[in-house]
């Protein structure tokens, strides 16, 4: 099965409008650092809160913020593959997928796309957070800041691959593994903050020689 990625050539520089209308333009360009920022910080706010002004003990607090971190892990991997990476059979798919994501993939090296709009991300955080109140309750105060930590860890991840050398310490399978998603093979390596997923489900950058 073919997708509009698969076939863009990625270039080495450069960028590309998607709006003709300069609001727009400007909207669709993001800084990493605001909505890292934005989030960290929203993220210590809950938790402080859920510290200070809830009955939930401190440890199960800090073990939901844990299963958020992680399940945003999960929840970053099927995102990336299932909706970024999706068959793209009509053309208003090619023209979503493009915008959200393929232009990316054209212009890796663009670092005012590697993020969301901050304002899309926020509208999108406080939704989850009124459904998580509402579901979980108090509960909401550990889970929440782990999930949008988990949000800001990989956008961290994500900037730094596509704007720095990699080092030469554990952190540099991150860089290989993004690298070979880019310019080698666009249908693994989804995880970007973490290879976890990508050896759960078997998509892992194959081995030279290899064809499974």
């Amino acid at each position: 099965m073919s997708t509009t990625i698969k076939a863009i050539k990625p270039q080495t520089k450069g960028s590309k409008k998607l709006s003709r209308y300069p609001l727009i333009e400007r909207l669709s360009r993001t800084n990493s650092a605001v909505p890292i920022t934005v989030f960290l910080v929203l993220a210590t706010i809950l938790m402080v809160w859920g510290f200070l002004y809830t009955t939930i003990d401190w440890w199960v607090q800090s073990a939901l913020f844990v299963f958020g971190v992680l399940l945003f892990s999960l929840f970053e991997y099927l995102v990336h593959r299932y909706l970024f990476h999706m068959i793209t059979n009509t053309v208003i798919k090619e023209k979503i997928q493009y915008a959200v994501h393929g232009v990316h993939h054209e212009f890796p090296k663009d670092t005012g796309r590697l993020a969301m709009p901050t304002i899309v991300s926020v509208f999108i955080v406080t939704m989850l957070y009124f459904l998580f109140i509402g579901t979980m309750g108090e509960y909401t105060f550990g889970f929440l800041p782990g999930f949008i930590t988990g949000y800001a860890l990989y956008l961290t991840v994500h900037y730094v691959v596509h704007a720095y050398q990699p080092p030469k310490n554990f952190l540099k399978p991150l860089w290989i593994n993004h690298g070979i998603h880019h310019y080698k093979d666009n249908e693994r390596a989804f995880g970007v903050s973490s290879p976890l997923w990508d050896y759960v489900f078997r998509t892992t950058p194959r081995k030279s020689g290899s064809h499974a």
